[in-house]
C-alpha cells in the first residue's frame, strides 16, 4: 500500500472520531433552562434615634483668644448635652479648626497693590450627639444654643437596631420573588425547578416627612422646644434568583 493511501485512511479515521466528540461532549455539559426573578421588599419604621452636628465658632484678634474663647463655649455646651441626658461616649469631636481672617484692599492705580493683612483669627468646634431618646431631641438644640452653640450643621434619624426589620424586608422579598416565579411559569408553560442561586441586594432610605412635634421637658429649659419632624425610615431589600425550568 502507497504512504499516500495510508495517510488518507489515518485522517479519515481521526476525522470520524472528532465529529463524534461535539455530539457527546453537548449532551455531558448541557446547560440547564433557568428562570430568574427580581423580588422586592420594604419595611417602614419610625426611627429612634437622632444623630445632630453642631458645632461652636468663635473670633478674636489672636489665635489663642479664639482658641480660649472657644473652648470655654464649647466646654458649656458639653455640659448642657450631658446634663440633658445623652451619654459620654455618643457626644464626640468630629473636627477643629483656627483659621486666619483677611482684610482685602481694593486696587489702587496711584499706590501699590497692597497684600491681603491678617486681622484675626476663627476657631470653629464641631460636635457630634448621639440621642436616643427623640422625646429631647427639641429641648436639646434649644439648650445648647442657649449655652453657646452659634452652628447647628445637621440632624439626621436613624434605627439603633435595624437587623429585625431587614429580615422581614428580606422575607417580603424572597416572597415577592417566589409569586412572581410561579405566575411567569404559569403564563410560560414551564414547571419550576430547584433553586439554583440567590442573591440579595440593600438600602436604608432617608426619613420621609411626617411630621411629628417632640414633646421635650419644657421644665428642663425655660424656652419652648425645637419643633422636630422624625419622618419615617425605609428599609429595602431586593432578591435574585435563579430557578430551574423544566
Amino acid at each position: 500500500m502507497k504512504y499516500s493511501q495510508i495517510l488518507l485512511i489515518g485522517f479519515l479515521a481521526l476525522a470520524g472520531t472528532v465529529q463524534g466528540a461535539p455530539a457527546e461532549s453537548r449532551e455531558q455539559g448541557k446547560q440547564p433552562r433557568t428562570l430568574t426573578i427580581t423580588g422586592a421588599g420594604e419595611v417602614k419604621s419610625p426611627p429612634d434615634m437622632a444623630i445632630i452636628q453642631l458645632g461652636v465658632v468663635r473670633q478674636a484678634k489672636t489665635a489663642r483668644d479664639a482658641v480660649q474663647a472657644n473652648n470655654e463655649a464649647m466646654a458649656q455646651v458639653i455640659s448642657t448635652v450631658l446634663s440633658a441626658g445623652v451619654a459620654e461616649k455618643d457626644a464626640q469631636t468630629s473636627g477643629f479648626s483656627v483659621q486666619p481672617r483677611y482684610t482685602y484692599y481694593p486696587n489702587n492705580k496711584s499706590q501699590p497693590q497692597r497684600p491681603p493683612e491678617i486681622t484675626g483669627y476663627s476657631v470653629s468646634n464641631n460636635l457630634a450627639v448621639i440621642i436616643r431618646d427623640l422625646n429631647i431631641v427639641g429641648g436639646v438644640l434649644d439648650a445648647v444654643v442657649t449655652a453657646g452653640s452659634n452652628q447647628i450643621n445637621n440632624i439626621s434619624f436613624s434605627i439603633q437596631n435595624p437587623k429585625p426589620l431587614r429580615d422581614e424586608a428580606r422575607r417580603k422579598a424572597v416572597s415577592d420573588a417566589i409569586g412572581k416565579a410561579k405566575l411567569y411559569a404559569q403564563a410560560a408553560g414551564v414547571t419550576l425547578g430547584p433553586i439554583l442561586t440567590i442573591s440579595e441586594q440593600g438600602s436604608y432610605s432617608a426619613p420621609q416627612p411626617v411630621f411629628r412635634q417632640t414633646m421635650a421637658a419644657e421644665a428642663a429649659y425655660k424656652s419652648s422646644p425645637v419643633p422636630i419632624a422624625q419622618g419615617e425610615q425605609s428599609l429595602k431589600m431586593s432578591v435574585h434568583i435563579v430557578w430551574e425550568i423544566k
